[in-house]
């Protein structure tokens, strides 16, 4: 068989663009399907947003893009992939469902609290670790979770 037999039937066997990804070492997708970045959950993706903001520096009240103050880290990193939180820290623990520690996933928001009342929220990065903006005069940055008074939340 000459080399110009085979390769229509090749490609009408494989489907044309198929048997070119393939000799190219290429992938092709199915129609409609979403690539491998939009595939990941969102809260993935806002914690790779978080990641992005590392060294932004705190400021009160600050929702970025340049700086950041705890909850409005985690505000623009879920507003970044379509998801909308609340601005403070104990509104977005309000609004996000409550998991068992042993149930959290990197993306998870950390609540830390006092009695009833949430004070700060940063984004669980997962082995024991957050993205936050921790206070004045730092900046955001990855940390191990310090205080066992924590609390988890989803976003929906």
């Amino acid at each position: 068989m000459s080399a110009q037999t085979h390769v229509p039937s090749l490609l009408s066997r494989a489907g044309t663009a198929s048997a070119l990804l393939a000799a190219f070492g290429g992938t092709m997708l199915a129609p409609g399907a979403v690539s491998e970045a939009q595939a990941q959950p969102a809260a993935t993706r806002a914690l790779d947003v978080a990641a992005s903001k590392k060294g932004a520096p705190y400021r009160y009240g600050a929702a970025g893009p340049h700086r950041f103050d705890c909850s409005g880290l985690t505000s623009f990193a879920f507003k970044k992939v379509g998801k909308t939180l609340p601005r403070t820290a104990q509104q977005q623990y309000n609004r996000t469902r409550h998991i068992p520690a042993s149930s959290r996933r990197q993306g998870d928001l950390v609540f830390f609290h006092y009695g009833r009342s949430v004070y700060h929220v940063g984004i669980y990065a997962g082995g024991g670790k957050i993205w936050h903006s921790p206070k004045s005069g730092q900046v955001v940055r990855l940390q191990r979770i310090w205080s066992k008074k924590v609390l988890y939340g989803r976003v929906r």
